[in-house]
């Protein structure tokens, strides 16, 4: 019972995240646009997945995100609407399969973390899955970028004009995610750390023991909680009852 009311948790917190991310991305809320620069916010709900239920639903949340991510490439985003004209196909890529990976790696370091029993050693751990899923989208979709486009002249005309020096690739990496990259690592990290405290005290934590058998028969204790022990005469006595 306890197992199912677990998984039905699961089911409500994943539906939740993946309304706040479609509202995100189709409202200011999501993202911060000015020019050629864009700031998106929907790496936080990622993260916020991949610390309660670990990598796979990072992974399905970084889906959701890279696919909204795609719709905005026609004609919502200059940007991936840049892209689009170039290569449909490394766009699509970039946008979806570079924030699923985001968001499997970002569940990995909440797995990591997850399985301490200090508190405080968990707590800090929501804050560095929040820190490392900016990290990670920000890395696979640069990495996807200059793979795909770094050898398209059109493109490099382009960033160009914008006023990006492409003489090297290093320098031309850091000063395109910049700001970009710095506000969106301060973000996700705070409110994942944050959301994630308030997860874990809501019982919403997917806790992970050594063995199925210590998740089916037996409760998993974290730090501060008290176990409930049955003494012989208790049970015999319940029993009867």
């Amino acid at each position: 019972m306890k197992k199912q009311t677990q998984k039905t948790k699961s089911i409500a917190l994943i539906g939740i995240l993946t309304a706040l991310m479609i509202l995100m991305s189709f409202t200011p809320i999501g993202y911060f646009r000015s020019g050629t620069i864009e700031v998106s916010l929907l790496m936080i709900p990622v993260a916020i997945g991949a610390v309660a239920l670990g990598p796979w639903a990072g992974a399905f949340l970084g889906g959701v995100f890279g696919i909204t991510s795609f719709i905005q490439c026609f004609g919502m985003s200059f940007f991936g609407t840049f892209l689009m004209d170039i290569n449909p196909v490394a766009t699509f890529i970039m946008c979806i399969i570079a924030r699923i990976l985001a968001g499997f790696c970002a569940g990995l370091v909440a797995s990591a973390f997850r399985k301490r029993k200090n508190a405080g050693v968990r707590l800090a751990g929501y804050f560095v899955t929040g820190l490392s899923a900016a990290a990670f989208n920000t890395l696979f979709f640069m990495g996807s970028l200059l793979v795909f486009f770094w050898n398209s002249q059109t493109f490099i005309n382009a960033v160009n004009e914008w006023g990006y020096k492409t003489e090297n690739i290093l320098l031309f990496f850091f000063a395109f995610v910049g700001f970009n990259c710095v506000l969106e690592l301060i973000v996700t990290c705070i409110v994942t750390g944050v959301v994630g405290e308030a997860l874990e005290k809501a019982n919403l934590i997917t806790k992970y023991t050594n063995s199925k058998k210590d998740i089916d028969d037996e409760p998993v204790l974290l730090e501060g909680d008290v176990p409930c022990e049955t003494t012989a005469d208790e049970a015999e006595a319940a029993e009867e009852a």
